[in-house]
């Protein structure tokens, strides 16, 4: 007899929640709501006037370290960029202990940097020293738009001619 009120008690429990939940508009435990996709504007990443892979001389790679980062899309509109990773390829050259004849090698100094242009230590070392052959790369670019909403933006890549 307890065990039949009992479920009697769980099912009118069970129709009142139910009912209750359709009449406030609440949608029921366990139900599957429609969030829509957000859909990222295709963008394009610049520094000064070069996007994607450029080629630019020293004293052109020497003017870009200096500027900021910019990120727009096709109606030119502008993005915040909230962060974005950072790499110097730095060439350079060593002595070959063996043969006695000097190497070219290459180095590379990476950070993640959430301000653009580059901090004044990056933009001193970096300018101070600029040489053919060597690369200043922007990468994980990641931006948002005006409601908040972040995506990736394309890397950028810089070869010095």
């Amino acid at each position: 007899m307890k065990l039949k009120l009992l479920l009697v008690f769980l099912f009118i429990v069970t129709i009142h929640t139910t009912i209750y939940s359709q009449l406030t508009g609440r949608p029921k435990a366990g139900a599957i709501t429609k969030v829509v996709k957000f859909k990222p504007p295709v963008v394009k990443t610049y520094l000064g006037k070069n996007s994607d892979t450029a080629q630019v001389t020293t004293e052109e790679a020497t003017q870009l370290v200096g500027l900021p980062l910019n990120v727009t899309d096709a109606k030119n509109n502008s993005y915040t960029i909230s962060s974005y990773q950072f790499l110097y390829k730095k060439k350079s050259a060593i002595e070959n202990e063996q043969t006695g004849k000097k190497e070219v090698t290459y180095t590379t100094v990476s950070n993640l940097f959430k301000i653009t242009p580059l901090p004044d230590l990056w933009k001193n070392n970096i300018a101070g020293s600029l040489q053919k052959d060597e690369e200043l790369y922007f990468f994980d670019v990641i931006v948002q738009d005006k409601l908040n909403r972040r995506f990736f933006a394309p890397e950028l890549k810089i070869k010095v001619k």
